[in-house]
């Protein structure tokens, strides 16, 4: 059974990610989006940002999501997962997602990253623009889930 592991603070999670996970449940058998604690959060912020990538991701069966906080690589091997995957929306991030999968590669050797990008529609989303806009009073929602529109309207996601 092939496990990916998908990891990252997802604060919040939006439709790129989600577009991301429904692909990737169609190459592996299980998917696991892994949700990183922040020094910079609370421990309910965390359990919030895990509720709503359930919510999110309940229309794919072979997705679980967890939280974490440790080393991803610590992690992934926990977890049995044997593939990260990473997204990848421009040549900023995959010069510092290259970087982290050679440190992933010394920390944990034979644990593989592999790289997708979101679909043309969801390219220029981002957790850190979505908060932006709606910190503004900006409608969100056709960035993400209806319950992260809500979250973020009830200003439970700073």
């Amino acid at each position: 059974m092939s496990t990916v592991l998908y990891p990252g603070t997802f604060n919040p999670i939006h439709n790129g990610h989600a577009d991301l996970v429904e692909r990737a449940a169609k190459i592996f058998d299980h998917v696991i989006l892994g949700i990183a604690t922040s020094p910079h959060k609370s421990p309910g912020e965390l359990t919030l940002r895990i509720e709503l990538a359930q919510e999110a991701l309940s229309y794919i069966k072979n997705v679980e999501v967890v939280g974490f906080n440790t080393l991803t690589v610590e992690f992934a091997k926990e977890i049995g997962a044997e593939i990260i995957l990473k997204g990848i929306r421009t040549v900023t991030d995959f010069e510092y997602e290259f970087q982290m999968l050679n440190m992933n590669r010394v920390l944990q050797p034979g644990l593989e990253t592999i790289f997708l990008a979101p679909a043309e529609e969801f390219s220029y989303i981002s957790s850190t623009l979505v908060r932006q806009i709606a910190a503004y009073g900006g409608d969100v929602k056709r960035f993400v889930h209806p319950a992260v529109a809500q979250a973020l309207a009830d200003g439970k996601i700073a």
